[in-house]
Formats: C-alpha cells, structure tokens, sequence
C-alpha cells in the first residue's frame, strides 16, 4: 500500500480531536514529499541534525517536531524552526532551550516527558518531579518556552492491560498537572500512542498520536 493510502486510512479513523505526526526518522525526502503532497504538514523526528537537513530541504509550512531524546549540545541547530520538542525531560534542558529560544526571538513550545513505562531504558521525569518544575520561581522565569503538554512512551510489551495502565497514569498525570495554569504553561495536549498502540492511546485521552510504520512502512 503506498505512503498516500496509508495515510488517507489512518486519518480517516481518527477522531477531529486528535494531532497526526507523522514519524519520519530514518525516511528519504522523497517518502516525506510524497505524504506532504498528500496534506500532512506535521512530521515527526528524532535526531536533530537530520531534522534541519529536512527542513532546509523541504517546504517551509511544514511543523517540525522534535519526538526523540534530545542532547542539549544540539538543541542550537533546531531552535530557530522547531515547532514542538515532546522528550522535555529535565529542568536543564528547558534552561537550554530558553536561552537559545532567545537568540532566535522566539517562544519555543515543549512537552513534558513523563515516564510511565516499567522499562529503565525510557527516558523522563515522575509526575512529581514535573509538578515541582512547574511550581518552582526558575520555572517561571524562563520566559522563551511554553509547556503546552505532556508526552509519554508505553512498555515496550504485548500486554494490553499494562499499556492502558500507563496510558491512563499519563492522562491522569495531565490532568493534576493542568490546574497549574500560569504565563508560560498551558496543557492542551497529550502525545502518546504509536503505530502500534494509538487507537487504545485515543481511548485513554490521547490528543496527539505518532505513527511512523503504518504511514512509511518499516525503518530504514
């Protein structure tokens, strides 16, 4: 099935509610191209300098989101263009995109990356590590970035029931963390669900998904 069916289907079954990035990492321009030409103007990826090569290369209405770990030696080649960075996972990162955000005169919007899943291999912070963030006077004087969400990535596992419980933990982690509205954090969204997983991921409350094989196919 080709790039522009997958997509057309997966849209389709999603509710109007719901944000598709379409994970691009490791995939050619041309694979990129073609779902642009289909109407998906957000993509998804996960290492930053192969980002910016994209975007030099590509039309620039295009949102470019930042879903992998990210070092904070190379948040400077994506501040000037990055649309949304999702793995926000600690307090000095932020401070790092605060400050390059200033260069380029810009309000960078972020995502808060909670670690739900069981795996020591993800990465993120506790829901309780993010309120003490969000609440903290250091927080609030980075005024260059704006918590607009939470991101989450499920165990890595065949067993339903436990994903859903993680997913659930990310929806309720939301909503505790959404009454603590001030200048610079504002949650709307919830970034959880995959190829795999998305459909049980918009049943718990997700509001943006990541699908990468199901639109390009298997990684490069």
């Amino acid at each position: 099935m080709s790039i522009t069916n997958n997509l057309k289907n997966i849209k389709q079954s999603l509710p109007e509610n719901v944000t598709l990035i379409a994970v691009s990492k490791t995939k050619p321009v041309s694979d990129l191209m073609e779902a642009y030409e289909t109407g998906q103007r957000i993509f998804g990826e996960n290492k930053i300098q192969e980002m910016a090569e994209k975007h030099e290369e590509m039309p620039k209405d295009i949102q470019w989101h930042m879903i992998g770990h990210v070092q904070r030696n190379k948040v400077k080649y994506m501040a000037s263009f990055v649309s949304l960075i999702h793995g926000m996972e600690s307090f000095k990162l932020l401070k790092e995109i605060n400050k390059q955000a200033i260069k380029h005169e810009r309000v960078i919007d972020c995502l808060l990356q909670i670690k739900i899943a069981e795996e020591d291999s993800k990465f993120g912070m506790s829901p309780k590590e993010a309120s003490d963030i969000l609440q903290s006077q250091d927080f609030s004087a980075l005024k260059n970035i704006r918590i607009t969400g939470v991101m989450g990535m499920a165990t890595f596992t065949e067993n339903t029931a436990q994903i859903e419980k993680e997913f659930k933990l990310l929806k309720s982690t939301f909503e505790s963390l959404k009454e603590l509205n001030t200048e610079n954090c504002q949650l709307q969204t919830i970034s959880m669900g995959m190829s795999g997983d998305y459909q049980l991921a918009i049943a718990c409350g997700s509001t943006m998904v990541r699908v990468g094989s199901s639109i390009f196919g298997k990684r490069n």
